[in-house]
């Protein structure tokens, strides 16, 4: 892969940083699978998802079996932080900048495993709840903490800021390649 003209095209979109990060220096904990099964309603929904993913340890080994890893972040304004739909309203936009990076990565004939921020909304309804494998792998993009993978420690260790205030929403997306 031409890293210097992927540097090129990720200079292009509206991107607050990226970084190629250590697979090495990802954090992969349980502790942050729990947050989803507890406290999020698409927990076992769709395949994007835990269980759907696969335990911690097998998406630890996925993303291990890759080479490099992209982390790129958007962030984005809003009037009120705790308006929960107001926040998630932002997430498309960053979600259209993962796919322009994922696609970038395919025009220089690398296949990226995607993680980002959505825990998939591709179909009406998720083929997992029929039983019946994804109907669009190439499209769907489970989120960064359903593999158990907490950003934080690598971003503050390499100095990202990360946190800028109430009404502001930073999205986080890691690309394997």
């Amino acid at each position: 892969m031409n890293r210097q003209l992927l540097e090129e095209k990720l200079a292009e979109l509206p991107l607050y940083i990226y970084d190629f990060v250590d697979i090495q220096e990802l954090e992969f904990n349980d502790r942050i699978r729990w947050i989803c099964e507890h406290e999020c309603p698409m927990y076992g929904t769709t395949w994007a998802c835990p269980p759907g993913v696969g335990t911690v340890e097998h998406c630890r080994a996925k993303c291990l079996s890759y080479e490099g890893c992209l982390m790129i972040s958007t962030v984005t304004e809003v009037s009120d932080f705790t308006d929960i739909q107001e926040s998630l309203a932002t997430r498309p936009a960053h979600e259209a900048v993962t796919n322009r990076v994922r696609d970038i990565f395919r025009e220089l004939g690398v296949e990226p495993y995607v993680l980002s921020t959505e825990a998939c909304a591709e179909c009406p309804r998720c083929a997992i709840l029929d039983g019946q494998p994804c109907r669009h792998p190439d499209r769907m993009h489970p989120c960064v903490e359903s593999h158990g993978i907490n950003v934080v420690p690598v971003m503050e260790r390499r100095g990202l800021d990360f946190q800028f205030g109430e009404n502001v929403i930073t999205w986080i997306s890691l690309l394997f390649f």
